[in-house]
């Protein structure tokens, strides 16, 4: 416990239950069946996408699910397999084996715990909104890019797992197009288009019609789907044909065949499942904030996520995080708690202990049409009908992020996304600081003294603001420089190192310098790197509180009519 309360290792779940009743747990029993009912078509298909079983997906959502919700920093978000690793994890799958998916996603939950217990949780909204949206959309069009095959029925032996050899593949093999597969896919897509769309707006017009809106279309297109392929007999494939059923029982644990050859090359998809999984499983908390007026603790559902993620890939689970579909519908359907989270788990697991086998029959053209309906739900369109509307580096990030995930790798897109969004940052930060002069208009002391030159600083003084400092120091006065720095917010190393030139360049033309205004983190860093004890190495009056302060001295140690002073040194006021 003392180790726990190191760590601020503190669930949810001890908040919520408190004050706990009877009540409470009727609505959250009710919306754990609900999402269960939601996630159970999802849980397979996002598997299957991946290149895994679709029983890896079910354990995924049992264990990740119960693990997340019960440690986790927020009370109503559901954990489990998402779309968005779906990309990440075929690449790994072909490239490596289950066995190395098994030892990165282990690896990316220490990386998430770790993150947690160092309080990296707030760290994660510092990435571009330009980014994230240019990586989602990027993965719903190859989610929606890799249902193609089971979406036609098409017979491709094994599918590549980049851009361009999905795009061969499927133009090699269009002659293998089974129409019944494609009917069935089209009519499972109607229905869940309408079911979800339509069926809300009829209303009092059909009776029921508000009651049956709450069952998910996805489960009403599989339940239909698959009477209708099993009663007619059609020629389509289905789970059972293509990977034998599912087993009825729980998952064993396994532990994978390490190979350093092939480990050492899982550091970089590591880090994405990582990262990836941190931005997803905060993102999503955020959305559930919103909807249920709650702040949830991102640390810890950092960590959460951390040993959801080491322990069910052992237990023949695949990466996990925090999913909106999911948590929208646990939200809107009464959850109070992570009660309801844990209930959605228990019930996926009784689902596959006593209808296994029933799961056998369903057709793969309606797992793909429903997740080509995620894909749609998982992508932000808007934002590139409203792209001119936003500057040019925000419409370049995007674009390029976008592009980059699709044709390349999500690994290279969010890597360029992070550095175009700081070297956008930086310039625009770096414009915003900028340099006056100040005159009599100003500060009347000034009138008639071109010996004395005054200049205030406006923003972050960095390193990519030195270049104020530089121009100060090329046009230098010939008696005293005035520098006000009330306005400078920050300076960093950098800064401090332009301003001890600056000292150096005065003392040497024989210039005086007199600083003012400097406070806060300005003040701090200048004692820290020495520079106030510099600026005040030929007199104490060299600094002063303010600008009006700073120029009377000024007047004072240089009086009208002294013959230049250039070259000549001071001794101070």
């Amino acid at each position: 416990m003392a180790l726990l309360s190191m760590l601020h290792f503190r669930p949810r779940l001890l908040d919520s239950l408190q004050g706990y009743d009877r009540a409470r747990f009727a609505r959250d029993f009710g919306a754990g069946i609900t999402v269960a009912v939601v996630a159970l078509p999802l849980a397979m298909a996002f598997a299957i996408a991946s290149g895994l079983k679709p029983e890896a997906g079910l354990f995924t959502a049992i264990i990740a699910g119960f693990i997340i919700s019960a440690l986790g920093g927020s009370r109503v978000q559901i954990g489990g397999p998402a779309g968005a690793f779906i990309v990440i994890v075929y690449g790994i799958v072909e490239r490596y084996g289950v066995g190395n998916l098994i030892i990165a996603t282990a690896l990316s939950g220490v990386l998430l715990f770790l993150m947690g217990v160092f309080r990296l949780g707030t760290l994660v909204r510092f990435i571009p909104v330009a980014v994230i949206i240019g990586f989602t959309n990027g993965i719903a069009v190859l989610v929606a890019l890799s249902q193609i095959k089971d979406f036609l029925g098409l017979h491709v032996p094994k599918m590549p797992g980049d851009f361009f050899g999905i795009l061969g593949a499927l133009w090699s093999h269009l002659h293998t197009v089974n129409p019944w597969a494609v009917g069935v896919a089209l009519g499972s897509l109607a229905i869940v288009i309408a079911w979800q769309r339509w069926l809300p707006s009829l209303g009092p017009k059909v009776q029921f019609s508000g009651k049956l809106s709450s069952v998910p279309g996805s489960i009403v297109a599989l339940v239909l789907a698959t009477l209708v392929v099993g009663v007619f007999k059609l020629p389509v494939e289905t789970i059972g044909s293509k990977f034998g059923g599912i087993p009825a029982a729980l998952p064993a644990f396994t532990l994978p065949s390490f190979s350093w050859e092939s480990a050492r090359f899982l550091l970089m998809p590591t880090i994405t499942l990582a990262l990836l999984g941190a931005i997803e499983s905060l993102l999503c908390a955020r959305v559930a904030d919103g909807m249920i007026g709650d702040r949830h603790d991102p640390n810890q559902e950092l960590m959460a996520q951390g040993v959801a993620n080491f322990v069910t890939p052992f237990f023949g689970g695949m990466p996990a995080t925090g999913t909106i579909a999911r948590t929208v519908t646990n939200v809107k359907s009464g959850a109070t708690s992570p009660v309801a989270g844990m209930t959605h788990a228990l019930v996926l697991l009784v689902v596959i202990l006593v209808a296994a086998p029933l799961a056998s029959s369903i057709p793969l053209a309606t797992l793909a049409a429903i997740l080509m309906f995620v894909a749609w739900n998982m992508g932000e369109w808007r934002e590139f009908a409203r792209l001119p509307t936003y500057r040019m580096p925000y419409r370049v990030t995007l674009v390029a992020v976008f592009l980059l995930t699709v044709i390349f790798d999500l690994t290279v897109a969010v890597e360029f996304g992070i550095f175009a969004a700081c070297v956008t940052f930086i310039y625009r930060i770096s414009s915003l600081s900028r340099s006056e002069r100040l005159t009599a208009a100003d500060h009347p002391d000034l009138a008639g003294r071109d010996d004395i030159q005054a200049w205030r600083l406006y923003g972050a003084l960095f390193f990519g603001a030195t270049k104020l400092v530089e121009q100060i120091e090329d046009h230098l006065p010939t008696r005293t420089l005035v520098l006000d720095l009330k306005n400078v917010i920050y300076i960093d190393s950098t800064g401090a190192e332009s301003l001890e030139n600056l000292v150096h360049t005065c003392h040497k033309q024989g210039v005086r310098l007199i600083v003012s205004g400097l406070m806060n983190q300005p003040a701090d860093i200048a004692g820290r790197t020495g520079l106030t004890a510099l600026l005040q190495e030929r007199s104490a009056d060299d600094v002063q509180p303010d600008v009006a302060a700073a120029i009377a001295t000024a007047v004072a140690g240089a009086p009208e009519g002294l013959p230049d002073a250039a070259h000549m040194g001071y001794s101070g006021a």
